[in-house]
């Protein structure tokens, strides 16, 4: 089914980038859940191949319903190699984005070995993907302040198998969200869970598309607790934090077994290679849904959350009625809660942390409850790129010669990962400057193009064993660093 004009304008009004990949070039089709419009990827990526996972997997009626998972690209090549898309972030007076990415393996290339790759926002490392099966689903999501006018997502073999990409979405944020996102700190997703729903709610229902997953009721030993009321959300200076729609905030659940009032939640925390022992960053969300013969009663219970080294906990209570409440740290990290009863904890282990996150105190009335939850780790954000003058010019070479190289992403940073016969400087805190240049043997015709002078610390310039004719530009004669040509 082709994408309607209609739902491809509401797209670009919201500035949400809905891609597809591995959909065919100049393909588009409208989800059935969202409304939104997808679209190939074929505008925003240059080397790749696509396929379709599997026919087991196709047939399925399950994943006919996802049609995202059904197509994907792939980026083969070597240890080191990357694939890039580059997202344009065109909403006005916005530069904090909700980016996921989406994976299935679906045994595409008939090998039945799920890959294990890098994935990178920019040039910040953003997390490992850990394909575990072949028809495991893997999401990655991160929130960050992208600076500039696009912004880059690039996954990196790593030599355990070819990256690939099943769908990416961007989805800007209003610049007051999640202010623990900032310049040098991005939001990575552990999860994000709705309590007592039945159902996964997200756009038109969010209009930010987060993903909310229904949390499952262990063994039925929470009730469920429903209103059909709308929900306001806490505001701090007229601004919301985190502005969590109403109909999420509609259910929440309580301990079935009001004498024992304690409530634990399993929360899988995969484990990061580059940073092994993430901080963990929680936001609860808490709104009084009951009252007692029409008089809303006392609650005070405490949220607990512990790790090997480090703890934090939150005393909590005297809740509005119908009034979101968000648990959180605005900056930094969770600070540790003092309290001669701190019985509800956050166990970390190798693969998994176990969140249980409230209990109540003797001297409460009503059970704890929990409506809502989002756990991140943060990952560093403060990378800094490659000169945006050096950028542009070795991309009109690399255009002008049509290079073949494996020139992807930013040239200089990560610096394991820079582009083949290029050297960078990198000064700290500051853009890195390329400061070599090797093109011998590269199989370059036609003239010497004027966009090497604008190459303002460029060093050293190998040109040699090539078809190259015409004069030298006279800006390469002029350049101040310039020692050897």
């Amino acid at each position: 089914m082709q994408a309607g004009k209609g739902s491809s304008i509401m797209s670009m009004l919201s500035g949400f980038i809905s891609i597809d990949c591995g959909l065919s070039e100049q393909s588009s089709y409208v989800d059935d859940a969202t409304e939104l419009a997808y679209t190939s990827d074929a505008g925003f990526i240059g080397p790749g191949s696509n396929y379709n996972v599997s026919a087991e997997y196709i047939d399925q009626s399950h994943w006919r319903s996802h049609r995202q998972v059904l197509s994907l690209r792939s980026f083969p090549g070597p240890p080191g190699r990357r694939g890039c898309y580059a997202l344009p972030s065109f909403v006005a007076g916005t530069s904090k984005y909700l980016v996921r990415a989406t994976f299935m393996y679906g045994d595409y290339d008939g090998l039945n070995k799920p890959p294990i790759f890098d994935l990178y926002l920019g040039v910040n490392f953003w997390k490992t993907v850990n394909i575990s099966k072949p028809d495991a689903v893997h999401v990655a999501e991160v929130i960050a302040v992208v600076p500039d006018d696009s912004v880059q997502v690039c996954l990196v073999n790593t030599r355990s198998g070819t990256p690939f990409i099943s769908s990416l979405e961007l989805r800007p944020l209003k610049d007051t969200l999640y202010p623990q996102a900032n310049a040098t700190q991005g939001l990575v997703l552990v999860g994000r869970h709705n309590f007592g729903a039945a159902d996964l709610i997200r756009y038109p229902n969010d209009t930010y598309d987060r993903v909310w997953v229904p949390y499952t009721n262990p063994e039925d030993q929470w009730t469920t607790i429903l209103t059909s009321s709308k929900v306001a959300m806490e505001v701090e200076d007229r601004k919301p934090l985190y502005d969590v729609p109403s109909v999420v905030m509609q259910t929440a659940v309580r301990p079935s077994n009001t004498t024992r009032n304690v409530m634990w939640f399993p929360w899988d925390a995969e484990p990061n290679h580059v940073y092994p022992m993430p901080g963990l960053l929680p936001v609860f969300y808490l709104a009084e849904l009951e009252t007692v013969d029409g008089k809303q009663e006392r609650r005070l219970f405490l949220i607990s959350l512990k790790r090997p080294n480090s703890s934090a906990s939150w005393l909590i209570g005297d809740f509005d009625y119908l009034v979101t409440t968000v648990v959180s740290r605005t900056t930094g990290r969770p600070v540790p809660f003092v309290s001669p009863k701190e019985n509800l904890v956050i166990l970390g282990a190798a693969n998994a942390t176990t969140l249980r996150p409230i209990m109540e105190i003797n001297s409460t009335i009503l059970p704890p409850f929990i409506n809502a939850a989002e756990l991140f780790t943060p990952i560093s954000t403060a990378g800094v790129g490659t000169d945006p003058q050096d950028v542009s010019a070795i991309t009109a070479i690399k255009a002008k010669y049509q290079l073949n190289r494996n020139w992807v992403g930013d040239p200089c940073a990560p610096k394991n990962l820079v582009w083949d016969g290029l050297n960078c400087s990198y000064p700290i805190s500051r853009p890195q400057r390329i400061t070599s240049v090797n093109m011998s043997f590269g199989g370059l015709s036609g003239d010497i193009s004027s966009y090497f002078a604008n190459l303002k610390a460029i060093q050293y310039l190998d040109l040699s064993h090539n078809n190259l004719s015409g004069s030298i530009p006279d800006g390469l004669s002029q350049l101040p660093s310039l020692v050897l040509l």
